[in-house]
């Protein structure tokens, strides 16, 4: 079974919200500046989320761990 592009572009969205407000958070407990810590989550939300969207379609092309579900036919 393939993922539609789609699909991969939803799961990039989600975890990159997941993913910026940890960077955010940990950039605020580093630097002590929210201003900091917001201005460098708004970059990286965007260059790792072109990132795990051309990771996810990499990977969708990669045999390895997949099988060949059977087509039922009535």
């Amino acid at each position: 079974m393939a993922e539609r592009h789609y699909r991969s572009l939803l799961k990039a969205i989600s975890w990159r919200t997941v993913g910026t407000f940890d960077t955010m958070l940990i950039s605020f407990i580093i630097t002590g500046h929210l201003s900091w810590a917001i201005s460098i989550g708004f970059i990286e939300v965007f260059t790792k989320m072109i990132l795990y969207y051309l990771h996810e379609r990499i990977w969708n092309k990669i045999r390895i761990g997949k099988t060949q579900e059977a087509e039922y036919q009535i």
